[in-house]
């Protein structure tokens, strides 16, 4: 894995898809969002299996369904809604499991500074919960060197926070202390967070991020002793619904007949921070594609900040040659977003192949189709280069799916439909 943290690898606008037709053969019929009105109003409605655990909306930050509107176009990014400090100001923040310290703006931060959001700044002062590390303390000198320590800051009285992201972004402030609300009556006492005062790059499209990595920065470590350090989320399918993240075990994950499959987590020498699992196999329209077993041996890193697929060399080249033949009735198009892009005007339904991925000890996942498979009108896949590297598996792959974390049992479950 790279120095840095993954974020935000590609930023790419969707387009949704509207399922309506069979599923026969290992293909569905789907009617392409070009031909369909833009979703102005949010049709969600928040709701996850009973759980002794806390659950939060999580949605598009641009679709109908965030806590503020904007003009741009909707993104590839998740978000919910925290409070942090008393009394609670709601801070919109992306939730990322490729990094571990969680961070907002904080007041007083100018332009040249911080980038401008649409929500108000968190302002310390007026938090009575605030508490700022001081820099000469073991919470202070265990921050990850290289990644999230930088130093004493304020005259060496308190500690100083840096990240920087796959994408070039960074932030960097004062490593903190202060009361994060969750729900409505669930708190996280002492939170430690980054006030961020200096934040350069393409984030001004939320007001901070909550990092969900292994590391002992991150909210998931945090809550351990109240959560176990088990987590789950599931991204909706548009940017019209809602998913929802849950800190805890899903109690349905104990049920056999949940609808939950499970497979091993891994992890990367000397990273706390990434989930990892391994691929066995990829299937489209239901046929299992020839890929030898050592195509994967590099592992799939799960991030929810990265937005398609990267596989390795071989099996991508075997999936992007079975998604084409399948796709043959449509037009390539020769400069898309990503390098197998249709042409869909004129076609009132597009035919799409189910594409599956069956992971180690034999768990298989179909993908949503057409929204975990197509991304602009493109196989949201990419090359992530030889196969003994590392692959990743992005967040519109992991669309409708609910992807349980449960670091306790070292094991990743995978549950369909789930939102």
């Amino acid at each position: 894995m790279a120095a840095y943290p993954l974020l935000l690898l590609i930023v790419l606008c969707s387009y949704n898809y509207i399922a309506h037709g069979c599923d026969e053969h290992g293909f569905v019929v789907v009617k392409p969002w070009s031909s369909e009105p833009e979703q102005a109003e949010c049709s969600a409605s928040f709701s996850v299996p009973n759980r002794a655990a806390v659950s939060m909306p999580l949605v598009h930050r641009y679709g109908p369904c965030a806590p503020s509107k904007s003009s741009h176009k909707p993104s590839l990014e998740y978000v919910v809604t925290v409070g942090l400090g008393t009394p609670a100001v709601s801070q919109i923040v992306l939730i990322d499991t490729g990094s571990d310290l969680s961070w907002v703006q904080c007041a007083p931060c100018n332009s040249t500074s911080c980038y401008p959001q649409k929500d108000p700044l968190f302002d310390p002062s007026k938090s009575s919960t605030y508490d700022p590390i001081p820099c000469h303390t073991d919470t202070c000198r265990n921050l990850i060197p290289n990644l999230y320590k930088n130093g004493c800051t304020d005259g060496g009285a308190h500690c100083g926070y840096r990240v920087e992201y796959g994408d070039g972004s960074k932030t960097r402030g004062v490593y903190s202390n202060d009361t994060l609300t969750l729900a409505p009556g669930v708190t996280v006492e002492d939170f430690r967070f980054g006030c961020g005062r200096d934040q350069i790059g393409p984030n001004d499209r939320f007001d901070g991020l909550i990092g969900l990595g292994g590391a002992p920065e991150s909210l998931v470590v945090q809550t351990a002793p109240v959560y176990g350090g088990a987590f789950s989320y599931c991204l909706p399918a548009t940017n019209g619904d809602a998913g929802f993240l849950t800190l805890g075990t899903p109690s349905a994950a104990a049920n056999t007949s949940s609808g939950f499959v499970f497979t091993p987590m891994r992890h990367l020498p000397d990273d706390l921070t990434s989930y990892m699992v391994t691929l066995a196999g990829i299937s489209v329209s239901g046929r299992r594609l020839d890929i030898p077993a050592s195509a994967f041996r590099g592992g799939m890193i799960i991030d929810s900040g990265t937005v398609v697929t990267g596989l390795p060399e071989t099996a991508y080249n075997a999936l992007q040659r079975a998604f084409r033949k399948a796709m043959a009735a449509y037009p390539l198009l020769p400069h898309g977003d990503l390098d197998t892009c249709y042409n869909f005007t004129g076609f009132s339904n597009v035919t799409v192949p189910k594409v599956s991925f069956t992971f180690r000890g034999g768990a298989t996942v179909d993908l949503d189709v057409p929204n975990g498979i197509l991304l602009n009108d493109c196989l949201a896949f990419t090359e992530s280069g030889p196969d003994i590297g590392l692959g990743i598996i992005g967040n519109v792959n992991q669309r409708t799916l609910e992807v349980l974390y449960d670091v306790g049992a070292a094991k990743v479950g995978f549950r369909s439909g789930a939102c």
